[in-house]
């Protein structure tokens, strides 16, 4: 086969590395898109963040200060280094008075040089950073085992003990395991694991090392003072009818433990103060923060929605850097520094675009759910994609990569942008409901329910049927369960 020429025309559609960079800071969330900036800061020479220090009045008092030092330094008027520490060492003596009054303490004078970390009282002040120790569980109970008088046995065994134990609080493995895990030279008896466990169970938080939900229960009654109302008849419940009440048999729990209605709901209400996961009480991870993207407030009874000031740094392009640049110059550093500011360009130009779509979506869904924010979710309208997409011109994959972790902050308050986009349901005026609506509608109806005879399914559709909502009843249980809603049966309580 004869190699030949061929000139063909066509188009092709290619993704730039500039439009890759812009779809890919446009999905990423808060947090990613904070990271991705000190990134780009600490790699790139070219970028910088603005400040008030960059501004035009900032700058033309640095060059007026900069004016003056060079006047002083060539008429030689500098003072000496010694004369600036005899003056510093003047106003220190002068701040430290000779004799402290009684009700003075020692923050009340020492508070400026003591340390620079803020006051519980100051806006800097951050609880979660100065509280958490990032201690979990095991660590917990290790540190009072520490602390605990034991033989050396013992204190092997109590490791063994605390390691079987969940982040719940309770016994992952059985006693009979625990002791097939010692080497059989040790000779470990099955009264020395149950004598220690017992020393475990002494531990904080109350009710750890329990090996079901009655154990549980019943280590914290103990704990309780003797003269605690219904703390007998709690412990009765709790060792041998707990079942029935899981199930809410109050009718029979009322028979066999031979009490009237209004006992046995003290008692009920004694154990409903207990923990049931004593384990979560101490919580190894930091607490997470969500940061919303944009911010919706009313202001001369307009809507309005902006951006967030804080979720990014303002960038731009170092000046001093960019000037630099010689066009005409091929070397290798000429090379590296265009390339560097042709990158620093795209990458502002990027954030600009991100926050500009951002802003376009957030203020559609605004204007289209204008009646959420006037009176509750209730008011919520069926929404999809694509309406979004048609009223700004883009796409419906941007959509959905702008409304995925984005976050708005309303009076209401902080909703993930995906929460406005719902399905509808029909009503029987030939309309549509969202179903975001209709699980608010049926939260209201739970909550006030009589919680002696809580509605059912059947009867939640019911209700929603005389407003002309129409809705199976298998539609109602999914919508109750995403709701953490638990069944009528759950759901019912002594008055």
């Amino acid at each position: 086969m004869k190699a030949s020429l061929v000139l063909k025309m066509g188009q092709n559609l290619t993704m730039t590395p500039q439009l890759q960079q812009a779809i890919r800071l446009l999905q990423m969330s808060t947090l990613d898109l904070q990271a991705e900036i000190q990134e780009a800061l600490d790699s790139n020479p070219m970028l910088e963040v603005e400040d008030d220090n960059n501004s035009p009045a900032s700058q033309a008092e640095r060059a007026t200060e900069q004016q003056i030092n060079a006047t002083q330094s060539n008429s030689g008027e500098t003072q000496p280094d010694t004369q600036e520490q005899q003056v510093d060492s003047t106003d220190w003596t002068e701040q430290i008075p000779s004799e402290l009054e009684i009700d003075t303490s020692w923050d009340d004078v020492y508070q400026s040089s003591a340390s620079n970390i803020p006051s519980s009282n100051s806006e800097d002040w951050d609880f979660t950073s100065t509280t958490s120790v990032g201690v979990d569980l095991q660590s917990h109970l290790l540190w009072q085992l520490n602390l605990a008088k034991m033989t050396d046995s013992d204190r092997m065994i109590a490791t063994v003990i605390i390691d079987s134990i969940g982040a719940d609080g309770y016994l992952q493995e059985s006693l009979e395991e625990m002791q097939d895990s010692f080497d059989p030279m040790q000779h470990i008896e099955m009264d020395e694991i149950e004598m220690v466990l017992k020393r475990v169970q002494q531990f904080e938080p109350t009710g750890i090392a329990a090996r079901n939900l009655s154990e549980c229960l019943l280590l914290q009654l103990n704990s309780l003072p003797s003269s605690t109302p219904w703390l007998t008849q709690a412990k009765t419940l709790c060792t041998e009818y707990l079942e029935l009440l899981g199930a809410r048999d109050y009718n029979q729990l009322m028979r066999r433990m031979r009490i009237k209605e209004e006992a046995l709901k003290d008692i009920v209400q004694l154990i409903q103060t207990l923990d049931p996961r004593p384990g979560s009480a101490i919580e190894s991870q930091e607490a997470a923060y969500i940061v919303p993207d944009v911010i919706v407030r009313k202001a001369n009874n307009r809507w309005i929605v902006e951006l967030n000031p804080d979720i990014a740094p303002r960038l731009a392009v170092n000046a001093q850097y960019a000037d630099f640049v010689q066009r005409a110059d091929n070397s290798a550093d000429n090379t590296f520094m265009r390339t560097q500011l042709q990158e620093a360009r795209w990458f502002i130009k990027s954030l600009q675009s991100r926050n500009e779509t951002l802003l376009k979506v957030a203020t559609q869904i605004l204007d289209y759910q204008r009646g959420f924010f006037d009176y509750g979710p209730e008011a919520m309208k069926p929404l999809i994609l694509a309406e979004i997409a048609e009223a700004v011109g883009m796409h419906e994959s941007t959509i959905s990569r702008v409304t995925t972790q984005k976050y708005m902050h309303t009076p209401r308050g902080i909703f993930e942008l995906k929460y406005f986009f719902s399905s509808h349901v029909s009503t029987a005026q030939g309309g549509e409901c969202s179903s975001t609506a209709i699980r608010a509608i049926i939260a209201k109806f739970v909550a006030a329910e009589n919680p002696k005879k809580p509605l059912s399914d059947s009867k939640i559709a019911g209700l929603l049927e005389e407003q002309g909502i129409q809705v199976a009843r298998r539609t109602i249980a999914k919508y109750r369960e995403s709701l953490g809603i638990p069944s009528s049966t759950d759901r019912k309580q002594l008055l």
